[in-house]
């Protein structure tokens, strides 16, 4: 078995280096604001903002008992989190950015604007408060938890440009789709070896077919990889409306 910073060496930074190096290759024209490339600017800020939003949670959840770590899997923890998961909420945000980058539609070109609309809160909102309902069950905890925890990012998004994100789906759907998949398997090998584990006391035991990963982690990979690319090519649409 594979210690949790092994898993990462292994399979993120290996990947990592790939997706740098076609972000490179396509050579995309980055906005400079003040100076300041703006696509880096915006990768640091999505990746804090991620950092200070998911450690709260992902600490409640440990300490509730939702999920766990094999023995000789961790190396360290600050709270209940190991070193390797606040790690992987770096990891993941830039390997998704620069995945997204590395298309062959650079975010760049996406220059047309569209106005905010309440629809997108709405439904952010929806995505709360089935999540809510969702959490009141114990075998729906863990889900209920992903949907109560993301649908504020949601709903923040769409309210602000879900016509936009919409416009560009060509760009929108593998930015997503790729990296979401890529982190569904190499998330089932760690399950599947004991790496990390599911609670079934918080959990549906509905598993992704072909891959045997808990529905739960399919729902929180495709929603984090979502939250990212989606702030990135709001943010470069924002930038590019302030210039």
């Amino acid at each position: 078995m594979l210690t949790y910073l092994q898993f990462h060496a292994v399979f993120l930074l290996p990947a990592l280096g790939l997706v740098a190096l076609g972000a490179h290759r396509a050579r995309a024209v980055s906005v400079r604001l003040r100076g300041v490339d703006a696509r880096g600017l915006g990768i640091v800020i999505l990746t804090t903002a991620a950092f200070a939003y998911t450690a709260p949670w992902d600490n409640y959840l440990i300490a509730r008992g939702v999920w766990g770590y094999g023995e000789g899997a961790v190396a360290a923890q600050v709270g209940e989190i190991p070193l390797g998961e606040y790690l992987f909420f770096v990891i993941q945000t830039v390997l998704v950015a620069l995945f997204l980058y590395a298309l062959p539609v650079p975010v760049s070109e996406l220059t047309r604007t569209t106005a905010a609309t309440g629809g997108g809160i709405l439904a952010g909102g929806i995505v709360t408060i089935g999540g809510w309902w969702l959490a009141t069950d114990e075998p729906t905890f863990y889900l209920g938890m992903i949907l109560v925890w993301a649908g504020p990012v949601l709903a923040l998004q769409w309210g602000f440009g879900w016509r936009y994100l919409l416009t560009h789906w060509r760009t929108v759907l593998p930015g997503v789709g790729v990296p979401t998949l890529y982190l569904w398997v190499i998330d089932a090998y760690a399950i599947q070896t004991g790496i990390w584990y599911l609670s079934t006391r918080y959990t549906t035991g509905l598993v992704v077919p072909g891959l045997g990963l808990p529905i739960e982690e399919a729902v929180f990979f495709l929603v984090t990889t979502l939250f990212v690319v989606q702030g990135l090519v709001l943010w470069e649409w924002v930038i590019r409306v302030w210039r």
